[in-house]
């Protein structure tokens, strides 16, 4: 790692040599400004305003404007002889608890490492004593043009540095908070716990950054002329007013993503209802769409089973009605008749009198 600042750590009346590293680093991808009419490149050059010309980096210093316009140079020499104790030190002040410190305050992260043989001993010595504290260490140093808050922890074997803000640099959250009286129920909150639960913990090395993955996909296929991958619909979602009924999908949700088995139902459910809190939208959450297919399910079956028998009788008719006609000796004279299927079986008992007769 490359180092952007050289010092000392100040602890009491040891001093520890030491060099500053970024700890963190930044994947975004950048864009260039170009000219959507040609593709040209759009630069920005650095003009002097009294001689209108272009400069060169090495002709560019710092200059501080006063209210009324006027420029104010300010050399490196100047900033190396700050009055200040703190400008090539780190200088602890104090030793607190870890949780003293608001995560608002925390800005960029360094690494310190020990700038030779002789601040090795010193740093380890530093680096143990906060490891059996469990506190950190409050120091102040400057950089970039000005003092700052830090404070130290150690990270494995090694100490960091988390740049702080100063208290009167963070905002009170005046006109943030809901303005209404909101009364939140143990049964909705029952019920955020074990989403909590049932979401669990994650493993924070395997989180990744989806937005960039996505980008490099589109750049690609832009550079190999391809189209690129259109963006998936997203999963639709219905405006819910029911709070107790959206955690509790949430719950169950959480569980089939998890592969979970389905326990119990949640025995909140039902108890109380909201009043802002529409019929319709109850409805669909308590999934009674499900309860009607299931007794359409029960229906079908009693009206089919009439069917059923009516067929049987018709086909039982049938049957009986064909023999008949055999036993008949005069069935050859009346050709008409059998052809016309609309004779019915209370005409079969006159043509057997009539045949017996005959016979006799």
């Amino acid at each position: 790692m490359r180092s952007i600042w050289n010092g000392a750590i100040s602890f009491g009346l040891v001093s520890i040599p030491i060099k500053l590293m970024n700890a963190t680093e930044h994947h975004t991808i950048s864009f260039r400004q170009i000219h959507t009419e040609d593709g040209g490149r759009i630069r920005y050059r650095k003009v002097c305003e009294l001689e209108d010309r272009e400069v060169s980096q090495g002709e560019i210093g710092k200059g501080y404007e006063e209210s009324d316009g006027s420029i104010v140079p300010i050399t490196d020499e100047d900033l190396a002889h700050l009055p200040l104790p703190t400008a090539r030190t780190i200088d602890i002040v104090a030793f607190v608890p870890a949780d003293r410190i608001d995560p608002l305050q925390m800005e960029s992260a360094y690494y310190l490492a020990a700038s030779g043989a002789p601040a090795a001993k010193p740093y380890t010595l530093l680096r143990e004593a906060l490891k059996r504290s469990k506190r950190v260490a409050i120091a102040k140093f400057a950089l970039r043009g000005r003092e700052r808050l830090g404070m130290l922890r150690v990270v494995d074997d090694v100490i960091a540095m988390h740049g702080l803000l100063w208290p009167d640099e963070i905002r009170a959250p005046q006109g943030v908070a809901p303005d209404v009286d909101v009364t939140v129920r143990d049964q909705e909150l029952d019920l955020a716990d074990a989403l909590m639960d049932t979401l669990g913990e994650v493993d924070l090395s395997e989180l990744h950054d989806e937005y960039r993955e996505a980008l490099e996909e589109v750049i690609a296929a832009k550079a190999a002329g391809e189209t690129p991958p259109e963006t998936p619909e997203p999963a639709p979602g219905g405006k819910v007013l029911d709070l107790m009924a959206a955690l509790e999908k949430s719950v169950r949700a959480a569980k089939r993503s998890r592969g979970e088995e389905r326990g119990a139902e949640a025995t909140a459910e039902g108890e109380g209802e909201e009043a802002a809190s529409e019929p319709e939208s109850e409805a669909e959450v308590r999934h009674l769409p499900r309860r009607k297919t299931s007794r359409a399910a029960e229906e079908k079956p009693a009206r089919s089973a009439p069917k059923k028998s009516t067929a049987k009788k018709t086909t039982a008719k049938k049957t009986t009605a064909k023999p008949e006609p055999k036993k008949t000796a005069s069935t050859a004279k009346s050709t008409a008749k059998s052809t016309a299927k609309k004779s019915t079986a209370k005409k079969t008992p006159a043509k057997k009198t009539a045949a017996r007769k005959r016979t006799a």
